[in-house]
């Protein structure tokens, strides 16, 4: 029976993994490598550890509704810590072309395989392939968005398949990306590559030394009255709350289109940002102290949600699901260099590899490849890619929201044929830009 202290104790049992995960990545050395986060050893010995293998662990069955919850705060803050508006330029455009080409394709090319080749051979739902790019291109938080979105409609699988994708796609991104960066070192065609001897120890261990150490956040309220951290965090929990609130009421009215509790409080956290801003409260939010908030609750949320994994069902449908993540990587690695060399202008191989990292793992691995080819930022990858994802970050959202819905309801092939289509307009208008040339 679930008990305030049932969640005590797993946020307890977690944490501890956590912290002995964090000690881990600042000394043991493979690891470091591997670039592999505290959050993925906390979730893969809660695993191991837990009722799901060796039963060690007193964790409830309650991990994969924390997901959940989890996914609904990082999407609530969102709208609180993005820019107002995106800027220009050619590097921008072809940055947000690769990317939101990529992204749309990723997604077709799961919904596909899943849909007309898995089907005829395995008894797996129609929605099965949305596992792959659930878990490549959105890591363990929108694996997590979409098995809570599927699990409304009573397919409790997608959650521990869209997991075991994410999971191994982080693993992927990172032996793959440094075989790549090898590679590409001995053709040539690196720029600024540096040795992993010679990359910062902050990079490596996780540690910032005392002289890179910042503030995380300005106060904006005396302690006396309501705590800074208390005011920020509320707003959070506000926004998440309307979006419970939302998802229950559109659920009710319109029965067949569930809309997901993440999804609602997205569109929860721009009304309130509107709000705010009218009222000219904004001024009191701390958009570093909403950013490690964030943070902090996607960390727990990857924990959790590879700790929550159901082997059973992994066993079940490990032939189809190695087909369709095989199938993903050897496409998604394809795209990634063979688009990336003709679009980008300079730096190609750099930007491709951070795209690799987060096209299969997430947006941290992508830096971290990123960061041994390219140390000291040269390249700009980073800078285009904040601006473009302004506008990448709206239809990704509708991916997540959408595609439970479509399929649900019998319009799967819509929606592959839709992102499939979408993707190659994207990759027309560059060709006719003139953005589709190979890189000397």
């Amino acid at each position: 029976m679930f008990t305030p202290w049932t969640l005590l104790v797993d946020v307890g049992i977690l944490s501890i993994l956590l912290l002995v995960g964090k000690i881990l990545r600042a000394k043991v050395r493979w690891i470091q490598r591997l670039f592999i986060p505290p959050s993925l050893l906390a979730g893969f010995t809660g695993l191991i550890l837990g009722p799901e293998v060796l039963g060690w662990l007193p964790l409830s069955g309650n991990l994969s509704t924390y997901a959940g919850i989890l996914i609904a705060l990082v999407f609530a803050t969102l709208p609180l810590t993005s820019e107002k508006k995106a800027g220009g330029g050619e590097a921008i455009g072809r940055m947000w072309a690769y990317s939101q080409a990529g992204m749309l394709l990723q997604w077709g090319l799961g919904a596909a395989v899943g849909l007309f080749i898995l089907r005829a051979f395995w008894p797996v739902d129609n929605a099965f392939g949305l596992a792959m790019p659930a878990g490549f291109c959105g890591g363990h938080g929108t694996a997590a968005a979409i098995g809570e979105a599927f699990s409304k409609y009573g397919i409790e699988e997608m959650q521990s398949l869209a997991m075991t994708a994410a999971t191994v796609g982080i693993v992927a991104s990172v032996v793959i990306g440094m075989w790549l960066i090898s590679w590409g070192a001995g053709h040539g065609h690196t720029r600024y590559l540096s040795k992993f001897s010679d990359l910062p120890e902050e990079l490596r261990t996780g540690i910032l030394p005392k002289e890179r150490r910042s503030s995380m956040g300005m106060a904006s309220f005396s302690a006396i009255s309501l705590d800074s951290m208390t005011f920020n965090f509320g707003i959070i929990a506000v926004i998440a709350l309307l979006g419970y609130g939302l998802s229950k009421a559109v659920s009710a009215i319109w029965p067949v289109l569930m809309l997901p509790v993440f999804s609602c409080a997205f569109i929860a956290g721009i009304l309130v940002r509107g709000i705010l801003r009218k009222v000219r409260a904004d001024e009191y939010l701390s958009k570093p102290i909403m950013g490690h908030l964030s943070g902090a609750f996607t960390d727990y949320l990857v924990a959790f949600g590879v700790a929550s994994i159901k082997l059973q069902v992994v066993a079940r449908f490990i032939v189809p699901l190695l087909i369709l993540l095989t199938v993903g990587l050897i496409c998604t690695m394809f795209y990634v260099f063979f688009i990336g060399r003709r679009i980008h202008t300079s730096a190609w191989f750099e930007k491709s590899v951070f795209t690799w990292g987060w096209f299969t793992g997430t947006m941290a691995m992508g830096i971290a490849l990123l960061r041994i080819t390219d140390p000291e930022g040269e390249s700009r990858c980073l800078d285009d890619y904040a601006m473009a994802y302004l506008y990448i970050a709206p239809v990704e959202i509708a991916l997540v929201t959408l595609s439970p819905v479509l399929f649900v309801n019998g319009q799967g092939g819509w929606f592959t044929l839709a992102c499939v289509l979408s993707g190659a307009a994207i990759l027309l208008f560059a060709l006719k830009k003139g953005w589709l040339i190979k890189t000397k």
